[in-house]
Order: structure tokens, then C-alpha cells, then sequence
């Protein structure tokens, strides 16, 4: 029965066709990662249609700084995948075991300071992002109920990457569903019948992510194999520490600017005033679903490449690597130009203002048509991770997308010519083609490199 278990939930990644599995490990993820992305959706949709323009604004223009406060974190748990991928490649289950008790006690230290962080400094830094006046007071509070949740949040990442490793994918899905089907409850009882506004949808968001955090600890401490967690075997193992953090590390940095970089992206739509930015709020978040679905190729790449590494499968690291890059192709030229036909339709669930619409719709057109260059974007970055070099692609996307983007927002931007909505949104398509040219490059000096431990 055990042995049926495993085979149910794991994957066995070094051997056989990779189309087909890929695509097995991504689909789950890619369906896991749209309900997370729901959760945020579902509290846009319902303050945007029951709560107003400004409470949907207000729990919209959170997003970037969101994302900017946790990628560090969700950064690290990137090492943790990439070290377990490699252990469980090599069959090494105590190495596993040491950097699953490592990873979890981490997320825990991480949740924490994140809560502080974001409470205390959750009004100052929606000053320095030019919030609106009359959006302030309403973002603020949604911010420091959201936060509250933190350590849940870290504790189901950080869990859903170890699993991920092995490649169960499916169980995150199931999780998620269920926590996905109770914050939409919460959402409606809290907006609509207990008129709380922006702090019932943050309510509804952390109640959630608790559940779907327990659920998650609890299919850890039941498992029977290497990633079975024990509370008491909780604590920081110095070698796997160092190795998150190697890996991981990078991983973070890049995060934290591309997140900055988004943030005074949010400031900059902040100062065209509340209607464009609900509309830049509800785009988000409609692009947001195509970036989660191309993203579930950029985590197969990181598992596939980890695991065949540790088993010292390197001629199948190209092989992951072009799969990975034809799929997430596919899915982001579709979905972006869906997103695109049906923009208004979609829109329209989130406010029933035209001016929103009309201002929603101009970063639907421009972003989402190249939506897809951003995802073998990221595949190329997961592979080359997988491999172990974190550093590199760190450096290239921190000058080639970051830096591209603030010297566009703080040269030609300010300029009268220039200073307008579908300017500002131009950096990001052309940021990500330069930036994935050069990481073809870099992935092809690695190749090289390591031609003789390919045998190539």
C-alpha cells in the first residue's frame, strides 16, 4: 500500500520520455498556482463589485509591494527545492530529511519577521509608493491583515517546493482547492453580509492560507518517505543552511528587484490617479493568470534539471530544457491572446466603470500579446538554476529586465512625449526579449563549459 502511495503522488523524473511527464508535473501545478492566484482574484472581484472603485484600488496597488516584501523568502525555498531535487536524484533520503526540517523551521523564522515587517512598516511604505489620499487609509488596513498570515503563507510554499522536488504536484492542487472553495465563502460573507470591506477579504485571504498551511504540514508529517517531517526534528542543520542559501540566495535578490522594480512601476501608474489604478489592479490580475500557468514550466525545469543532475543524467538536461521551452511557448502565445480577445469581458468581472475598463485594457494589449517571451524567459532561468548556477542568471535578469526598466521610468518616461500608460507598460515586453537573448547565450556558455561531464 505504501509502495502504491508513492507511486500515486511521486515521479520518477531521471528516465523515460519528458514530454510526458512534464507535462503531468506542470498541469497539476499550473491548476495549483491559478487557484493561490484566486484568492487575490476573488477579493478584487468582490470589493470592485460590492465595496467601490477605491477599496478595489486599495487591495489592487497591494500586490506589487506584496510581492516585494516575500520574494526574498519564496527565493530561499527555491535552494530547498533545488537541494531536495538533487538528494532525491541521488537517493540520498537522510540529506533529504536534514534539508526538509532545515527548509520548514526556516519558512517559520520567515513568516514571522514578514509579519513584522509588514505591520509596522505597511503605511510609510504605501507613502513612498504614491499611494492616492483616498486610497491610503483602506490599503494600509488590508496590507497589516494580510501579514497576519505570513507564517502560513511561508509554511505552504515552502512545503509545496519539497513536494515539487519529488514531483507531487497533485496534492498542492487538492489543498488549494479546498482552500481556495472557503476563502470565496469567507469573501462573500464578510464583503456582502458583515460589511467589512477591504479587512474582511483580508480575513477571508489569511483564513485561508492557514488552512491550506496545515493541510500541507499534515500530508508532510504523514508521509512515510524522505520529505516525512517530525516537529521535533525541527532545527537548522548548518551545511543544508548554507546551501539554501547558495542556491537560494541569488534566487531572493532577483526577486526583491524585479519586485522593486515593479513597485516603482505601481508608483509611477499611481500618479495617473485612482481610475488607472484600478485598472492597472484588475489587468494584473487577469495577466497574472497566464504568468502562473507559463511559470508551472519554469518549476518543472528547476525539479527536472535538479533531480537528473543529482543522478548524474546530464544528457538529458537539453532535452528538459527544449521540452520546457516548446511548451511554455504554446501555453503563452494562447492564453496571452486570450486574455487580449476576451479583455473587456474579463474586465468587466472586476468593475462595471468604463474609464477602468479603457484603462485595464491598455496593459492587456501591450503585455499580454508578448506574454510568452517572459515565460521561456523564466524556463531558461529554472534550468540553469536546476544546474546549480544560481549567480548568472541572477546578474543578466537584474541588468537586462530591472535595470532596462528604471532607466526607462527615470530617463524617457518623465518626458512629455513619452509619459503616458502604454509607454510605461512598453518596458516590460521589450525587457524580457533582451534579457532572454542573453540568458540563450549564457546557457550556452555553460554548455560548453561543462562539455566533458556531458560527454557531448
Amino acid at each position: 500500500m505504501e509502495k502504491t502511495e508513492k507511486q500515486k503522488y511521486e515521479m520518477d523524473m531521471c528516465s523515460g520520455p519528458i514530454l510526458g511527464k512534464l507535462l503531468l508535473f506542470a498541469l497539476p501545478l499550473m491548476c495549483s498556482s491559478i487557484l493561490q492566484l484566486l484568492f487575490n482574484a476573488a477579493d478584487i472581484i468582490v470589493v470592485g463589485n460590492y465595496a467601490g472603485d477605491n477599496s478595489l484600488a486599495a487591495v489592487g496597488s497591494n500586490s506589487s509591494l506584496i510581492n516585494l516584501l516575500t520574494n526574498f523568502f519564496l527565493g530561499l525555498s527555491v535552494g530547498a527545492n533545488v537541494l531536495v531535487a538533487r538528494y532525491r536524484g541521488a537517493r540520498q533520503d537522510e540529506e533529504v530529511s536534514k534539508t526538509v526540517h532545515t527548509a520548514m523551521l526556516l519558512s517559520i523564522f520567515s513568516g514571522i519577521l514578514l509579519t513584522v515587517i509588514g505591520c509596522i512598516g505597511a503605511r510609510q511604505i504605501l507613502i513612498w509608493m504614491q499611494t492616492p489620499e483616498d486610497v491610503l487609509p483602506l490599503a494600509v488596513l488590508y496590507l497589516r491583515i494580510y501579514f497576519v498570515g505570513m507564517t502560513a503563507t511561508m509554511l505552504y510554499n515552502f512545503g509545496s517546493a519539497i513536494l515539487r522536488a519529488i514531483g507531487d504536484t497533485k496534492r498542492p492542487l487538492y489543498y488549494l482547492t479546498i482552500a481556495g472553495v472557503i476563502n470565496v465563502i469567507l469573501n462573500l460573507i464578510f464583503v456582502i453580509v458583515c460589511k467589512l470591506d477591504v479587512a474582511g477579504v483580508a480575513m477571508a485571504t489569511v483564513i485561508s492560507q492557514c488552512i491550506s498551511a496545515l493541510l500541507i504540514v499534515r500530508c508532510m508529517m504523514k508521509d512515510t518517505g524522505s520529505i516525512h517531517l517530525e516537529l521535533s526534528r525541527l532545527h537548522i542543520d548548518t551545511d543544508k543552511f548554507k546551501r539554501i542559501l547558495q542556491i537560494g540566495l541569488p534566487a531572493s535578490f532577483q526577486g526583491i528587484v524585479f519586485s522593486f522594480s515593479n513597485v516603482i512601476i505601481q508608483s509611477s501608474v499611481n500618479s495617473f490617479g485612482a481610475i488607472a489604478v484600478a485598472g492597472n489592479s484588475a489587468a494584473a490580475n487577469i495577466e497574472g493568470f497566464v504568468y502562473v500557468s507559463m511559470n508551472a514550466f519554469h518549476q518543472a525545469a528547476i525539479s527536472f534539471t535538479g533531480q537528473n543532475i543529482g543522478a548524474a543524467k546530464y544528457e538529458r538536461v537539453n532535452r528538459i530544457l527544449c521540452v520546457a521551452e516548446g511548451c511554455v511557448l504554446v501555453v503563452g502565445l494562447i492564453l496571452g491572446n486570450l486574455a487580449v480577445l476576451f479583455g473587456r469581458s474579463l474586465l468587466g468581472l472586476y468593475t462595471n466603470n468604463p474609464a477602468v475598463i479603457d484603462s485595464g485594457m491598455i496593459r492587456v494589449r501591450i503585455i499580454c500579446t508578448a506574454y510568452a517571451f517572459c515565460g521561456m524567459m523564466d524556463v531558461i532561468v529554472g534550468s540553469l538554476r536546476g544546474m546549480g548556477y544560481a549567480v548568472m542568471p541572477m546578474i543578466v535578469s537584474l541588468i537586462g529586465a530591472c535595470g532596462l526598466r528604471l532607466i526607462w521610468i527615470f530617463t524617457f518616461f518623465r518626458m512629455e512625449a513619452f509619459h503616458s500608460l502604454a509607454s510605461l507598460y512598453m518596458t516590460y515586453p521589450v525587457s524580457w526579449l533582451i534579457t532572454f537573448l542573453t540568458h540563450v547565450v549564457c546557457f550556452i556558455i555553460v554548455r560548453r563549459k561543462l562539455r566533458l561531464v556531458w560527454g557531448a
